[in-house]
């Protein structure tokens, strides 16, 4: 008989994995009105969608009544624990190897807990009153649950302790005398009933994750309670180890059920463009490109008619959510980087967790991620389990992060190789990858990625630093712009410097070098002639450029380099390192030179050619606004919008070229 009664229990978990997938879809839509009520009922009556999910519950419901009769409930109930193995295994894009994984915990646990339960001796007469104070309880919690203010894991929770005691009494009934049989089997369909309404309020409460992933874990914790404390159904000590097991499997299968995002009545559609999700794992308050660049992506969007959202670690640890600019900015709790305290990173469960979250409530029409890191890589992978078309920007570069560590060389190259390696495998979810600049390109196509980084320039808004003409009676200025630290190279800058004592250089921005920086600067003697101004106002940092005559930017690091290009925008001739992106901006002899990094005494020759010249300087800084005109950020946000109509399958406007 108790493998008869197993056959059914699995059977039935069959056919409840398919009724909550089909249940939840169908009150899901008809809940975009608000709460339901009998207009939402009337409705579903109409659905043959929720009629077919009824059809479904109801036959696996009588599979696991002829299974509670068969066998004790320590046997039967926790079986149903393989229903949200199903449901995750028929979302297609839920399967990877941590789902896989997380299967065959829970399918282990559970198979344990049934074989040790399955040994104890049953227990053949149960007591009728001790029967009827399990439904008495089941009535009172379906009256808190009904009338109680409650959310969708309370609801879930109140339905599976319903089921729970429903499946207890129903076991007790098998073996009664009839007429008590008939009296206690009909309290059962009442506990059983209440807790399908109240399932479907959890439904229309909140996403499937946690309805099937909590009613999976309380339905059978409740039944076995029930049985080893009211009915003496004991399973042996083993049991408890195996349940753990089982237990950490649902943990983690809960968050791979598919969702089905509820529409949302604070989330229209937007009435003059699309809905953007920008994930970013560092922006504004921090200062580097990657920041600035979505910073100023969202901004335009919003200018163009968009509806914009960021994702990002919060500034200061704790999560929230803020109004900027026209769009909104979403905060994930974080934690602080080792070895850089200025940036701030998500745990990956947090990030996995909250990036669901959003999307359910925003449901926006694509996703554009500007890292593979915590924040891009959990928006991509919610992206791709309900289908929103994820694309990448890739502004990530290995010096960027390893510079901050004291790690030694090799461990740095094989942390390098594994970075890469990890890139390539978070953006197989993506349809489309960009990059700054060809150079850029290059680098992906050589560590494997799968489909040609497509070339956009981060782009700039060349009006903003168009800057005066300069007077050439003063002591010429070298600029610089950026983080002080390790990849930057600005030590190099400070060493070309000493020896031209006609000249002066102001180092605009801060980091993690900066106290060597002036430790340096008075070391050398030119502490006089070098002024670090640290963090500066937006309208501040266009009067530097205004006021500099060359750009210097000895860093090695640079994919494409925005300080250099607000530089050339300004007007400025620019010295810079021959390394990755930077020739890409400056043409030797044409807007400014180039110099093998580390050659000192290469970059002190060019500061004293261009501080003798003052044509030269101005010749060069109107080939600067030449070759950057090409990268006007409203071609960038062309090419973006474009891109993001393609991942749509919506008609594309012609793009505006992008520049190298």
């Amino acid at each position: 008989m108790t493998a008869l009664a197993i056959v059914c229990a699995l059977a039935a978990a069959v056919l409840f994995a398919l009724a909550a997938s089909r249940q939840h879809a169908e009150v899901t839509d008809l809940a975009v009105d608000g709460t339901p009520g009998l207009r939402s009922l009337a409705r579903l009556l109409r659905s043959p969608g929720w009629w077919a999910g009824t059809g479904l519950a109801t036959g696996g419901s009588l599979l696991h009544v002829v299974a509670l009769s068969l066998a004790p409930l320590p046997v039967v109930q926790p079986l149903g624990v393989l229903s949200l193995v199903l449901t995750v295994l028929f979302g297609r894009r839920a399967r990877n190897r941590r789902v896989v994984a997380a299967v065959v915990l829970v399918v282990a646990g559970v198979a344990g807990f049934v074989a040790l339960a399955a040994s104890a001796a049953p227990v053949t007469n149960i007591n009728a009153e001790t029967a009827e104070v399990v439904a008495v309880t089941g009535f009172a919690v379906a009256a808190l649950a009904w009338f109680a203010r409650a959310g969708c894991t309370a609801l879930a929770a109140a339905a599976a302790v319903l089921f729970g005691l429903g499946a207890s009494v129903v076991h007790a009934a098998a073996s009664q005398a009839p007429a008590i049989a008939v009296l206690l089997g009909g309290q059962a369909l009442l506990l059983l009933g209440a807790g399908g309404v109240i399932l479907h309020r959890a439904y229309a409460a909140g996403p499937t994750a946690v309805v099937v992933g909590t009613t999976t874990v309380l339905d059978p914790l409740t039944a076995v309670a029930v049985a080893a404390l009211a009915y003496g159904e004991v399973p042996q000590p083993a049991a408890a180890l195996a349940a753990v097991v089982a237990l950490a499997g649902v943990r983690v299968l809960a968050g791979a059920v598919p969702q089905v995002p509820p529409k949302s009545e604070e989330n229209p559609v937007h009435p003059t463009g699309l809905r953007v999700l920008i994930g970013a794992d560092t922006f504004p308050p921090n200062i580097n490109g990657a920041a600035f660049f979505a910073e100023r992506l969202a901004r335009g969007l919003v200018g163009r008619g968009h509806d914009v959202h960021v994702v990002c670690p919060s500034d200061d640890g704790p999560a929230r959510t803020e109004r900027r600019d026209g769009y909104t900015i979403h905060r994930l709790r974080s934690r602080a980087i080792p070895f850089h305290s200025e940036y701030r990173f998500c745990t990956p469960g947090g990030a996995r967790t909250a990036a669901g979250e959003i999307l359910d409530r925003v449901r926006p029409n694509v996703v554009h991620v500007q890292a593979h890191f915590g924040v891009g890589r959990a928006l991509l992978e919610a992206a791709a389990e309900r289908d929103v078309p994820g694309m990448a920007t890739n502004h990530f570069m290995p010096d960027n992060l390893l510079g901050y560590t004291p790690f030694p060389r090799w461990l740095k190259d094989a942390i390098t190789r594994w970075a890469w390696k990890d890139l390539v495998r978070v953006y197989r979810d993506t349809r489309i990858v960009t990059t700054p600049t060809p150079r850029a390109a290059q680098v992906l196509a050589g560590i494997g990625l799968d489909r040609p980084a497509q070339v956009v320039s981060c782009g700039i808004d060349l009006a903003h630093y168009a800057a005066p003409a300069r007077p050439a009676d003063r002591p010429m200025s070298v600029l610089f712009v950026g983080r002080l630290d390790a990849e930057k190279n600005i030590d190099q800058l400070l060493r070309a410097l000493a020896p031209l004592p006609h000249v002066r250089a102001d180092l605009v921005g801060d980091g993690t070098r900066r106290h060597e920086l002036e430790d340096l600067a008075a070391e050398l003697g030119v502490t006089d002639r070098v002024t670090f101004h640290g963090f500066v106002s937006d309208a501040e940092l266009v009067h530097r450029y205004a006021a500099a005559d060359v750009f210097c930017m000895p860093g090695t690091a640079e994919l494409q380099s925005l300080a250099t290009m607000e530089a050339m925008a300004a007007g400025l001739p620019v010295i810079a390192a021959d390394a990755l992106a930077l020739p890409h901006l400056v043409h030797h002899g044409e807007n400014g030179y180039l110099f093998e990094p580390g050659a000192i005494t290469t970059i002190s020759r060019w500061i004293a050619d261009l501080a003798a010249d003052p044509e030269t300087r101005a010749r060069m800084g109107e080939a600067s606004r030449a070759v950057i005109a090409r990268h006007d950020i409203d071609g960038t946000l062309t090419t973006f919008e474009t891109q993001y109509r393609t991942l749509l399958g919506l008609s594309t406007p012609v793009t505006v070229g992008q520049a190298a």
